[in-house]
Parts: C-alpha cells; sequence; structure tokens
C-alpha cells in the first residue's frame, strides 16, 4: 500500500459522518492491545483554545527533555499534523503501516486515527501523550481511556450543537465526560457553566484546579498551560508555538484563522489591527454565521464572502446575504483562491472556517 492510498481510505470513511460513542473505537483498541491505557496522557477537551493549550503543553515538556506525543485535529498543512511527537508529523510509511493493519475493522475516520496515534504514541514509547478530544468529550473517540494523567478544560461555548446539545450547560455535560473517577482536573475560567464540571468533580471524587481569569483569552490560555503544567509537577517557561490558521500572521500584512463559534470571533478581534481590513469569510453550515459576522462585521472595511471546499460549507451569496445585514460592502466569490488572488487589501483577514484555511494558505503565503 502506498501512502496516498492511506490517506484514501482513510477520507473515504467521512461518509460515515460523525458517529458518537465509544463501541467501535474501544474494540479497535483492544485489538490493538489498548494502548492509550499504557501511556500518560494529558487529554484536552473544550471548544476554543484546545489547539493552543495542547501544543503549549506539548511543547513546554518537549523543551525540558521530554518525548511528547502530541495528538490534533483539523489538519491545515498536512494530513499527518494531527499526529506528532516532538513536532515531528508520523511519517508516511509509519502511518501507511498502521492504515494497513486497522483499516478492516468498524471504524469512522476519526476513530481509526485517533486509534493510530495512540498506538503509534505507545510503540514510539513517548513520555507523555497531549491528546486533543475532537468533539465534545463523554462519546468522543480520545475517551476510551481508563485514567488520563490529567483531564483539562479549556474555554466551552455553543457549537456543535446537533451533536453535543443546544445549551451551554448541556454541552458543558459532554466536556465533563472526560473526568475520571479520582483524576486531576485543570479548568479554564468559564463562570457561566464551571458548576457543571465541579458537579462531575465532586460526584466523581476528582481533584479540581481551577485557572486563575487572567482577563483575556491569550492570557488565559497560557495560565492553563501553567495551571496544568504546575499540577504535573512542573514550574518551567511556558513555550506557546505559533499554530497553522489560528491567528496566524503572514508576511505582516495577513492573518489567517480557523476559529468559527462567537467565542473564537471574540478573541480574533481583541487581535485585529487598527488597519484598513478586508475581510475573505467562508463557514460551514453547522455554524452560526449570522452571530460571527455580527462580531466580525465593525472591524471589516470590506467583506468577501466565499464557499470552502466542504459539502458542508455555506454557499457564497447566502453567505453574503447574511453580512450585508452588518456590513454595507460585501462581495461573494465562489472560488476560495479566486477570492484570495483577487482581493484588494490593506490588511487582508481570512477567517471561518479551518477548511477555508486548508484551501488558501499555501496562496496566502505566495502574496
Amino acid at each position: 500500500m502506498k501512502y496516498a492510498n492511506a490517506v484514501d481510505i482513510l477520507t473515504k470513511k467521512q461518509s460515515l459522518g460523525i458517529m458518537p460513542g465509544l463501541t467501535r473505537i474501544s474494540a479497535l483498541l483492544e485489538r490493538m492491545g489498548n494502548p492509550q491505557n499504557n501511556i500518560k496522557v494529558i487529554h484536552i477537551a473544550g471548544t476554543n483554545g484546545k489547539g493552543t493549550v495542547s501544543a503549549g503543553i506539548a511543547c513546554t515538556l518537549q523543551s525540558i527533555g521530554f518525548k511528547v506525543g502530541l495528538f490534533t485535529s483539523p489538519w491545515v498543512i498536512d494530513y499527518r499534523e494531527q499526529i506528532q511527537i516532538n513536532g515531528s508529523f508520523i511519517t508516511e510509511e509509519e502511518l501507511t503501516e498502521y492504515v494497513n493493519i486497522y483499516s478492516s475493522c468498524e471504524a469512522t475516520e476519526f476513530e481509526l486515527l485517533t486509534a493510530i496515534a495512540y498506538k503509534y504514541f505507545y510503540d514510539s514509547r513517548v513520555d507523555y501523550a497531549v491528546v486533543e478530544c475532537g468533539m465534545g468529550g463523554l462519546e468522543d473517540s480520545t475517551n476510551a481511556i481508563d485514567h488520563p494523567l490529567l483531564s483539562v478544560i479549556t474555554s466551552v461555548s455553543l457549537d456543535h450543537t446537533n451533536f453535543l446539545g443546544n445549551t451551554l450547560e448541556e454541552i458543558a455535560f459532554q466536556k465533563a465526560g472526560i473526568i475520571k473517577q479520582n483524576g486531576r482536573v485543570v479548568l479554564y475560567p468559564n463562570p457561566a457553566c464551571g458548576h457543571i464540571f465541579e458537579k462531575h468533580c465532586i460526584v466523581r471524587n476528582a481533584r479540581l484546579y481551577k485557572v486563575i481569569d487572567k482577563g483575556g483569552f491569550r492570557q488565559n490560555n497560557i495560565e492553563t498551560v501553567k495551571t496544568a503544567l504546575s499540577v504535573l509537577g512542573f514550574e518551567c517557561n511556558i513555550l506557546i508555538p505559533s499554530l497553522p490558521a489560528r491567528q496566524e500572521m503572514i508576511n505582516g500584512s495577513i492573518m489567517l484563522d480557523g476559529g468559527h463559534n462567537i467565542d473564537a470571533v471574540n478573541a480574533l478581534v481583541e487581535s485585529l489591527p487598527e488597519r484598513k481590513i478586508t475581510a475573505i469569510v467562508g463557514m460551514m453550515r453547522d455554524k452560526d454565521a449570522d452571530a460571527y459576522l455580527k462580531v466580525l462585521s465593525p472591524y471589516a472595511t470590506e467583506i468577501i464572502t466565499t464557499t470552502p471546499n466542504n459539502d458542508r460549507s455555506f454557499p457564497a451569496e447566502e453567505l453574503k446575504r447574511t453580512a450585508l445585514n452588518y456590513c454595507g460592502n460585501v462581495k461573494a466569490v465562489s472560488n476560495p483562491v479566486e477570492a484570495v488572488k483577487n482581493a484588494e487589501y490593506d490588511f487582508l483577514l481570512v477567517c471561518g472556517s479551518f477548511f477555508l484555511a486548508r484551501d488558501v494558505r499555501g496562496i496566502l503565503l505566495d502574496l
């Protein structure tokens, strides 16, 4: 089997859709010998900041001499970036070999990828594995683990409501599913739903460490990383690496951001410069585009709506109609690459979806 065939097998499993539950992943991990229960896992759930906190913990642990696995999603640069050890992607040959052995098992794409990550980290004898939930927590495939070394909850807001619930409390309940009996839990400041996590910790006799509110998303993410490492016994300089499509600055006049919910856009506008901003926006249909654009629009001189290369995307014209409610200068360009190439800007913001970021990041780097 070649690497291209392995990726094709994985991506074709997307046709199964999102199927919450631990039955399939547990059976697959059992076949692998339950590697997830034989490594030190730092398990991270939340709506926003998961990627930043996960990468911060992993990078800092690596800086003090540990071998650290990192499992995150979604990918932006390369499919293999979802599974890393000390900043290096799993090789094409290694991923292909795991797919060749285990792809016949009943599993969705994310379930198979999760199982491969756990097996790869175990086989590679990592000191720590930092594992980010894909969606929710309780029924997320990463949660097929008996006892993580530490559970971390980042910022929680409304997202994936069709799977996780329509209220903040319902979503928090799902995220709290990663809290294990007698475990340790680090909690980002979540005043609106913190009581849900506190209750779960009491019921499960888990020790709760509350992160001190530093007054902003970035500051609170850094403090969450610091608190998590302190709980693990490490007092050291915190490293927060730059991540693709997380308020990523390119060539000084372009920002690329894949955040797609209300908290993400609130964090985004905090970081925007006081310049004339042209915003290229693409979003998925399951996101609250109206709320997102309402927050973003006052900061944009012009909005260009586009259609990311995904079946779940809003058509550019439909997104344009929503944007016109808040901005008088809106146009639709369906093709994301054409939208980027033809944009006139002093400062260009490309935002609203990691799928959009995946479509255009390479073009942006060449501008």
